[in-house]
């Protein structure tokens, strides 16, 4: 095998994180849909088919690597959004805490010595650097307009664009 059972326990435990976060996603998704925001529940539910390619990409090393993918528990997401600065920080919080959860593996890998996981793992931590970037920027523009005035928000997401998967596709 071209990676230990540790290695292979860790990015089975990533597949259910990033299950995880494409649940979330949905759950925010749904918040901003019954608050007729259309822009940012499209921007969310496209959030949570990236994040299930990201798991998708776990189970493809795992299986590349001739492991067995074990998939985990995945609890209930958060649904109980009081505000869209709630729904936003909630994603962001997520984006970092999944970052975290990146570097472990990346020192994971690096302890075991395992480059070609650690190569894998690459495009993960270029990929925070993005998703973090953007939930933070999000939050930013949702505090500049206020909850008052979330058609602004709508706005710059209409004038900024949520990528097709076509173009994020070509863009990766």
């Amino acid at each position: 095998m071209l990676a230990s059972q540790s290695i292979i326990e860790a990015f089975n435990e990533q597949i259910g994180n990033e299950l995880g976060a494409s649940n979330q996603y949905i759950s925010i998704a749904a918040y901003f849909a019954d608050e007729n925001l259309e822009e940012l529940a499209k921007f969310f539910f496209r959030q949570s088919d990236e994040e299930r390619a990201h798991a998708m990409k776990f189970v493809k090393f795992v299986l590349d690597v001739e492991g067995k993918v074990v998939l985990p528990a995945i609890p209930a997401p958060r649904s109980d959004f009081k505000s869209a600065h709630d729904a936003v920080s909630t994603a962001l919080d997520w984006e970092k805490e999944v970052t975290e959860q990146i570097y472990g593996l990346v020192e994971l890998c690096q302890k075991e010595r395992n480059h070609i996981a650690l190569r894998y793992l690459d495009w993960f931590v270029n990929e925070q650097l993005e998703e973090v970037t953007s939930m933070s920027t999000l939050l930013g523009v949702v505090e500049r307009a206020g909850e008052d005035n979330l058609l602004y928000v709508e706005d710059y997401l209409l004038r900024h664009g949520v990528p097709s998967a076509e173009e994020e596709a070509a863009a990766t």
